[in-house]
């Protein structure tokens, strides 16, 4: 449900975003996929809460004789209920710190491949590149933020059976690295990297292809020629 939302809002204002700084360029492109990513955060944080609250629920040394929760939304109305703004915002400083940059090289990338294989509307093989292109954006984005990931993930589920662990950011890294050592900033990045590349390989190739078909006979006789990567600034 959230990701609905969340992939509406980043193309959105990743393409109004980059209309509006003018040039397309690889700067423009991290920049505006920054933007995107920041902005996302209102809805990425408090449905990544619940996931994280949801997936402990049950579990390990989560684990209880009833469960708290029914689902999502009665999670966050739970959390709301007992802690508040603060509580439905947890860890969104982590997840803005993650977001943001991840978000600009998930659109830089997708922008530099696609220029690289020459995505053109005409190629008959464009779908299997635009599908390239948007697998390895996925893996870069992920791979550039994913410690961050980590510690957030550790904030949000901090808390949970009624156990705080952590006092912010900063208390997390350094009990985390302390306890498990420089390797737990990778857990759990195999089982990441390969749900990034399908994931964002089909969401990339659906949203340029979308917006090609879209788009009037007139409108594409107007466009300069370039790759394929320009249609979501159409957005």
């Amino acid at each position: 449900m959230g990701l609905t939302f969340i992939n509406a809002l980043v193309f959105g204002v990743q393409g109004n975003t980059l209309r509006a700084l003018g040039k397309d360029t690889p700067l423009n492109q991290f920049l505006a996929g920054s933007a995107a990513g920041a902005i996302q955060c209102i809805i990425c944080c408090p449905m990544e809460l619940a996931k994280t609250r949801m997936q402990l629920q049950g579990t390990g040394e989560y684990k209880l004789k009833m469960k708290n929760y029914k689902n999502s939304l009665d999670c966050l109305i739970k959390i709301y209920r007992m802690e508040g703004l603060r509580g439905i915002n947890r860890g969104m400083v982590s997840t803005l710190i993650r977001e943001t940059p991840s978000f600009g090289f998930y659109f830089l990338t997708y922008d530099c491949m696609t220029r690289y294989l020459g995505c053109e509307a005409e190629d008959s093989y464009v779908i299997p590149k635009l599908l390239f292109s948007g697998g390895m954006s996925g893996i870069v984005s992920w791979l550039s933020t994913y410690p961050v990931d980590v510690i957030k993930s550790r904030l949000q589920a901090d808390g949970v059976g009624g156990v705080t662990q952590y006092n912010g950011i900063l208390d997390c890294v350094r009990k985390s690295y302390h306890e498990e050592g420089w390797r737990v900033f990778t857990r759990g990045l195999t089982s990441t990297l390969l749900r990034a590349f399908p994931v964002n390989a089909a969401t990339f190739a659906t949203v340029t292809v979308f917006l090609m078909y879209m788009r009037s006979e007139d409108d594409l006789r107007e466009c300069e020629p370039g790759p394929v990567i320009q249609q979501p600034s159409s957005l």
